[in-house]
């Protein structure tokens, strides 16, 4: 029973340790809530971003669009997969070994848990890195990120993640059934080589390694949009750019929040060998968190959108009578400034004016 290397009872070593104590009915409560929860907001989420996509046809709005609806497309699929097996797992008494006997269940359990953990990240530092670029070089950004780029980012973003969830398997190392005998991951209990280290430390730096790249790139961009808002004497429009920063550093924000527990856990077990039952309870705790953020990430598109926030603005200026940002930027795009600029100069009235000092230089 605890020997790793037989395939047919690699996972259940640990179902004959001491798990957590939980409430069963709690428990499938809160996993069917977080999945229905998650599908609605997922779904309603993927409805608004494939309209807005439909409706805008600038470059840069576009290859943004097709990332967030690649992150949440994702978070959906992740919800619906882990979901439906965490209630199959609780609908059977978490008895595995009548269910997995061969831990083909199992296998794919931790698989999808640990691609549907990391792509998320992924995404969301593809998408600051996009931003980034389309701020600070938006040349290169119109001529080189185009829909087709967008999407080989995507296909490379969803296959790098999809090798780091079959790495164990390729290296006949079986996912393991944790303590509590709701889900599968990483061994996490009795390390005995590097090998179980390292696939913890790699899926922990990975994921922080994604929340150090947004923030930063995010940091760059914002700094960038302030900068050109306060320096340029004229109106920019660039409202679909605070637009989308706005739900960038909201995304960033969720993920640190809810990520941030789940990696740190997983990296310091990695690190330290002592095991203990309060380990089990912060594993928990930390995956609970983590499963908040597939659920509040369709949240930040549908909350924050230009209309939504329009309409925030005008009640916070009701409220606190202050004018502090002018509402005119959220209806020009950069687009129509450039066009109404260059029709005022080619239309007659701009030439007379400009005629007029020379003829009477001439005169």
């Amino acid at each position: 029973m605890n020997s790793s290397k037989s395939p047919g009872l690699a996972g259940f070593g640990v179902l004959k340790n001491t798990t957590c104590d939980m409430d069963k009915k709690i428990s499938v409560f809160f996993s069917i809530t977080f999945m229905t929860v998650g599908i609605l907001s997922n779904s309603l989420a993927i409805a608004i971003l494939l309209k807005a996509y439909q409706r805008f046809r600038q470059k840069s709005k576009a290859s943004f669009l097709l990332l967030a609806s690649g992150l949440v497309v994702t978070d959906l699929f992740g919800h619906l997969i882990n979901g439906a097996i965490a209630v199959f797992v609780y609908a059977s008494d978490k008895d595995w070994i009548r269910f997995n006997q061969y831990n083909i269940l199992c296998s794919v359990f931790g698989i999808c848990m640990v691609f549907f953990g990391l792509c998320p990240l992924f995404l969301g530092s593809v998408m600051a890195v996009e931003r980034c670029i389309g701020v600070t070089k938006p040349i290169f950004h119109s001529t080189k990120m185009t829909s087709r780029h967008v999407k080989m980012m995507l296909t490379m973003v969803c296959l790098f993640a999809v090798l780091i969830a079959l790495l164990p398997i390729l290296r006949f190392r079986a996912y393991q059934i944790q303590a509590s005998r709701t889900w599968c991951f990483y061994k996490t209990e009795h390390i005995e080589d590097w090998e179980d280290r390292f696939y913890l430390l790699l899926f922990s730096c990975l994921g922080l390694l994604a929340l150090a790249i947004s923030f930063l790139c995010n940091a760059v961009t914002g700094i960038t949009l302030l900068r050109v808002k306060f320096k340029s004497q004229q109106r920019q429009g660039r409202s679909h750019h605070f637009e989308m920063i706005i739900q960038l550093l909201a995304i960033m924000c969720v993920s640190c929040i809810c990520w941030s527990p789940f990696l740190v856990t997983m990296a310091r077990i990695g690190i330290n060998e002592s095991r203990s039952k309060e380990t089990c309870e912060t594993i928990l705790f930390a995956l609970r968190m983590a499963t908040w953020n597939q659920i509040l990430d369709p949240w930040v598109y549908i909350l924050l959108r230009k209309a939504v926030l329009k309409n925030l603005y005008k009640i916070t200026r009701g409220c606190c009578g202050v004018h502090i940002v002018n509402l005119h930027m959220w209806e020009l795009s950069s687009i129509k400034n450039s066009l109404k600029v260059a029709a005022i100069s080619e239309s007659p009235s701009s030439k007379q004016i400009n005629l007029q000092p020379l003829s009477s230089v001439g005169q």
